[in-house]
């Protein structure tokens, strides 16, 4: 069986950095044959052949385990309690990496609820696919064709010899950028607590694993320490890492090891830096033109303070959610504005959520083919696969139904008004974070149509699709073609 994506070929080994023995060219033939055979298969066999269910599975029991371990009396101080909306709320918010918190993380949570959200934040963040595929190697030894094909997708290689390295290597490059963290704060933590160094370091812990994973819980009520540059740009730093995406990531030490330009670079990763970068230039222009005057955004501040605030204005809001005091406080041109770019979210297979940069640049793409009447979409001298457009166009569509669906369903459950709804909407679905209110813990049905917009935004639609519907082979019939007039 042929594939011209993901060529496996004798001859390919070196450049899949010798990887190549791990999968064998005949691997899919194999997998198809087993897939014939009519012998019985047992519970654990069954899932995995369906790697989408393996991970939504997974999802879902971390998700009990956290619900339960939040809502025990050892996670909240003596005299308090824990609803099962809140718990579950919470579990769902720090497994998915969104971080939208409806009650105090400091005074509601003792040392171990802060615990299970570290660890629920630390499962999510490195990946649902990528667990799922160690549980899957774990049990099987060797993954399934169709496994392996879904975790390249989430990994963004076409090499699918070179998934069981880049697990490794994910797994390892995530620990070390949060260790690079943990280091960086704690001197400037130390600083502002005083000198407690035990405080200091479950905080610089804290921190560090939250802002790789895009996660806005913190361990006390002072957000970001905006004001304590020693501690605030290491966060948001660790944060802008955390949106690039494991492939990204991966291709730039490759090419810094290699020393390649960036002309070397993958058309991967010149499409996520680029459209990262103009996102948050973006974003910074717009928070300094259309909030300069915002005393709750910058309170009498001078030009330097203001431009610092405008950055983690600019770099937050994709999908970090940290220090929260200012969002209800902006204008409803800015509530807008935050909600297309949580929508867009960070890169792919990273941290963060929404449709991804490298999607929406896709689309642009698209629209820029179309309109200059161009047969091919193409990119830095590099032509886009047409499957892959339709992907893109398909997360898009699926994605700005399921934001709609969300906006209006909590129109109707909280009373509030399209341009908060579609906020925490995009928040939810994003990975943002963020939330203007709509997000109450006494509206259980609005936590539970945020709680569903998590799961998609975490999962990603694509996951689902493949759980619900298996890929079919390619069909042996091609129907003739009519014009439909569009537009």
């Amino acid at each position: 069986m042929t594939n011209p994506v993901f060529d496996e070929s004798s001859s390919n080994r070196e450049s899949s950095r010798g990887f190549a023995w791990w999968f064998s060219g005949n691997s899919f033939a194999k997998a198809a044959d087993e897939d014939r055979r009519t012998h019985a298969r047992g519970f654990v066999q069954h899932m995995v052949s369906r790697p989408g269910q393996l991970t939504i599975l997974y999802f879902l029991v971390l998700v009990v385990v956290s619900t339960t371990l939040l809502m025990i009396p050892p996670s909240t101080p003596r005299g308090e309690t824990t609803t099962f909306s809140t718990a579950l709320f919470t579990a769902v918010s720090a497994l998915s990496t969104c971080g939208i918190s409806i009650v105090n993380s400091t005074t509601h949570w003792t040392l171990f609820g802060q615990a299970v959200l570290l660890v629920s934040v630390q499962l999510g963040g490195i990946g649902v696919m990528t667990f799922a595929s160690l549980i899957t190697l774990a049990i099987n030894r060797h993954m399934k064709a169709a496994q392996r094909l879904l975790t390249a997708t989430e990994l963004g290689t076409t090499k699918l010899s070179e998934i069981r390295g880049v697990l490794s290597v994910v797994l390892t490059v995530s620990l070390m950028i949060e260790a690079i963290t943990f280091v960086a704060l704690f001197p400037g933590l130390l600083n502002v607590n005083s000198g407690d160094w035990r405080k200091s370091l479950w905080e610089s812990l804290f921190f560090a694993v939250m802002s790789y994973n895009n996660a806005g819980f913190t361990p006390d009520n002072a957000g970001l320490h905006v004001n304590s540059w020693g501690v605030g740009l290491p966060i948001m730093m660790s944060a802008f890492c955390g949106t690039l995406g494991f492939p990204v990531i991966l291709n730039l030490i490759r090419c810094g090891r290699s020393h390649l330009p960036p002309r070397k670079w993958s058309l991967h990763t010149k499409i996520t830096l680029m459209g990262t970068f103009l996102i948050v230039a973006l974003s910074l222009t717009w928070f300094l033109l259309v909030e300069w005057d915002n005393p709750f955004l910058f309170k009498d501040a001078d030009v330097n303070t203001r431009m610092r605030y405008a950055m983690v204005a600019a770099v937050m809001p994709r999908s970090s959610g940290f220090d929260l005091t200012w969002v209800p406080q902006v204008s409803e041109p800015t509530k807008v504005f935050m909600s297309v770019i949580m929508f867009i979210g960070g890169g792919s297979t990273s941290t963060a959520g929404g449709i991804r940069v490298t999607t929406f640049a896709i689309i642009l793409l698209i629209c820029r083919a179309s309109f200059t009447g161009r047969r091919d979409v193409n990119a830095f001298r590099r032509r886009i696969h047409t499957h892959v457009a339709m992907t893109a166009v398909s997360i898009t569509t699926t994605c700005l139904m399921l934001v709609f669906v969300c906006s209006l369903a909590l129109m109707l459950v909280s009373g509030a008004s399209l341009t908060d709804a579609l906020f925490d909407s995009c928040s939810a679905f994003g990975l943002g974070g963020y939330t203007v209110g709509v997000a109450r813990e006494d509206n259980p049905a609005a936590l539970a149509i945020l709680a569903t917009a998590m799961v998609v935004g975490r999962l990603g639609p694509m996951t689902i699709a493949y759980s619900i519907s298996r890929p079919r082979s390619p069909e042996a019939i091609r129907y003739p073609s009519e014009t439909v007039v569009v537009g």
